[in-house]
């Protein structure tokens, strides 16, 4: 089940299940209550699927990212906070920062809580998880080295492109992920490659923090990860999901 959250050209924001060419509209997040309007999807506009209240990100999560960067593995997951008005949506420009001289590409699995959880046992995490997207963890890289905390090289608005969608009917063991910048590959892996899966970062990040329905954990990115220029276009695919598509804006 794909699960969207688009815009009307009266700009009216819905939130629905996708079925052939329509949405079917939902009542609540989890999708589970179909109000039993249908919208054509033509004319609609994919927004980002989610609102979160926090976006959780795992950095060095692959081991073949961590040694690009010279960083050694960590014994347990790298936790980062990048603020929910990084947020963006799918096609919508990412604002490059004049602050920066050298921003960067880092394409991910995206796991969507769907229920409000604190301590979940590992062997449960699927139970509160909505299910699964695709973001782009868009970093100043030259901030980041600069700072000893990473928020502002990660926390500029527009840095967290999301979408299309919501995937729920997906196992997110063994997925296929790749990077294109204008058409070119650069980077290319397997979420079999995560050093830390999906059940050990829900256990342990609900361990430190309470999670909230619409929440996301950003889950590491695969070596590759390169500059962006104003003008570039950036499509992140995974397996199963679809391809999250953004323009580079000066």
């Amino acid at each position: 089940m794909r699960i969207a959250r688009t815009r009307d050209r009266d700009g009216r924001i819905h939130r629905g299940i996708i079925e052939g060419d329509d949405l079917v509209i939902v009542a609540d997040f989890q999708a589970r209550e179909p109000t039993g309007e249908r919208i054509p999807l033509l004319g609609l506009t994919m927004e980002s699927p989610v609102s979160p209240t926090k976006i959780v990100a795992v950095g060095r999560n692959y081991h073949a990212h961590a040694q690009e960067l010279g960083n050694e593995l960590p014994e347990s997951p790298l936790l980062f906070l990048k603020p929910p008005s990084s947020i963006l949506g799918p096609d919508e420009p990412i604002v490059l920062p004049e602050d920066s001289s050298r921003v960067d590409y880092e394409g991910e699995l995206a796991i969507v809580i769907g229920e409000r959880c604190k301590s979940v046992a590992a062997d449960e995490w699927r139970s509160v998880v909505l299910g699964f997207t695709i973001a782009n963890d868009v970093t100043a890289r030259d901030l980041q080295k600069k700072d000893v905390q990473f928020t502002r090289g990660k926390g500029f608005d527009t840095f967290c492109p999301v979408g299309p969608w919501i995937e729920t009917d997906l196992d997110p063991a063994d997925l296929g992920l790749r990077t294109l910048l204008n058409d070119e590959v650069v980077q290319s892996g397997r979420t079999s490659q995560l050093i830390f899966a999906c059940d050990v970062l829900v256990a342990f990040i609900s361990r430190i923090m309470t999670l909230e329905p619409g929440d996301l954990i950003l889950t590491g990115t695969p070596a590759g990860v390169g500059p962006m220029s104003a003008g570039d276009r950036v499509d992140v695919e995974i397996e199963g999901i679809g391809v999250l598509k953004s323009t580079v804006s000066g």
